[in-house]
């Protein structure tokens, strides 16, 4: 299962709104989101600030964790797939969900068609942690079991250049002053 009806609490609202002041000048042309609650709320306010919808896409959906979904951290810790997931990712389907690897294709192909369909265009992309560590991973050429070795962060942003033959990571995890991006 994908942790659907899971709102934004205080703290991200404001995040999603300091995200807003922090894009300020940043010419984004479109504004995609995973199709759950918590992304298209962290969206909202950028879209009415930029005047462009947001678009769904359901290859943007966060991870099926199966019978993971919404267990205590401490509990799945004590699992064997915990150390599996830690080590090696790349060998990790959550039970009764998805495997990572498959997480990565999906999201890594959804966003070479949004990075294809806007070729000369800034586009934002709101997604969940572990898609954007797996997307980050492709971009890199880093193999998925060092995934990680990535830090995703709440409301932080990421930019890759894609096009011109190689994807170029321009920030990651950022949390501070995006204005060099205008």
């Amino acid at each position: 299962g994908q942790s659907r009806g899971v709102s934004l609490n205080a703290r991200g609202r404001e995040e999603a709104a300091a995200l807003v002041r922090r894009l300020d000048g940043v010419p984004v042309a479109a504004l995609y989101s995973s199709p759950l609650e918590r992304c298209r709320e962290t969206a909202t306010p950028l879209s009415r600030s930029l005047g462009v919808s947001i678009r769904t896409s359901r290859p943007l959906l966060e991870v099926d964790y199966g019978e993971w979904t919404g267990r205590p951290i401490s509990q799945l810790r004590r699992t064997k797939l915990w150390r599996v997931v830690q080590h090696a990712p790349s060998a990790v389907r959550f039970p009764g969900g998805e495997t990572l690897l498959a997480v990565q294709g999906r999201a890594v192909a959804e966003i070479d068609r949004i990075g294809a369909a806007h070729a000369t265009s800034v586009v934002a992309v709101v997604t969940h942690a572990d898609v954007i560590r797996l997307a980050l991973a492709h971009y890199a050429g880093m193999h998925l079991d060092q995934l990680q070795r990535l830090v995703v962060d709440p409301a932080s942003v990421s930019v890759v250049v894609l096009g011109a033959g190689i994807p170029r990571l321009v920030k990651v995890n950022d949390t501070g002053d995006l204005s060099a991006l205008t």
